[in-house]
């Protein structure tokens, strides 16, 4: 029987990924990612909602302190997203909208060689040095009947297949576009800001396999 090549052991051996979920509290791609059996953290600056291994702080104090093998980030969209369009010449006076690109090209531009910072259409692909995403991302290619198309910008990484499509065509708009017609309560963002399942548990399957089968 052959023996193993050093590089072929090492992929046997390291069955276990440091992963960061930088700007999240929800726990949902962190727990897809331990569900794997890799060593996933969230970091934010509100505690997490589900308990399990996460850092509340300022995630660019974590960001370089350790040897992530890899980062999903989800910085907010409040002033970058295009549905506050209207508000933008006022973000950009008085500084919101560059402190807010500079938070996503400091974690893009870290030292972790394997990122995904995600974030919906907007000033992002035009206003930053990240320019547009790797590709675009919709709800309904992962099992969700919804529709919202967000950007992923990748570093190191292949892009994401989808899983599972629904054609939404067919669908009232409302039930598509679900978040959109929420109505006002306290929890209204945090509920649209939640990754959908479907997307982090592909993530979580895809990025580690890829990563555990090229590094």
């Amino acid at each position: 029987m052959r023996g193993n090549t050093s590089k072929e052991t090492t992929k046997m051996t390291k069955k276990k990924l440091k992963v960061l979920v930088a700007c999240e509290f929800s726990g949902t791609v962190r727990d897809a990612f331990i569900k794997l059996g890799h060593d996933a953290w969230s970091c934010d600056l509100l505690p997490t909602d589900k308990e399990g291994p996460h850092i509340q702080g300022d995630v660019l104090k974590v960001l370089n302190n350790q040897d992530w093998d890899l980062i999903i980030a989800h910085p907010p969209c409040t002033h970058l997203s295009v549905s506050g369009a209207s508000l933008w010449a006022e973000k950009v006076a008085d500084g919101r909208q560059q402190a807010a690109i500079d938070f996503c090209e400091a974690i893009y531009y870290s030292k972790c060689p394997h990122i995904c910072l995600e974030n919906p259409v907007g000033a992002l692909s035009s206003r930053s040095k990240l320019g547009k995403p790797t590709q675009y991302v919709q709800p309904y290619e992962f099992g969700h009947a919804e529709q919202k198309k967000t950007g992923l910008w990748l570093k190191g990484l292949p892009k994401l297949k989808g899983t599972k499509f629904i054609d939404v065509s067919k669908l009232p708009k409302k039930e598509v576009q679900r978040l959109h017609f929420l109505g006002p309560s306290k929890n209204r963002w945090k509920l649209r800001s939640t990754t959908y399942q479907g997307i982090a548990d592909a993530m979580a399957k895809q990025f580690s396999d890829y990563l555990l089968n090229n590094d």
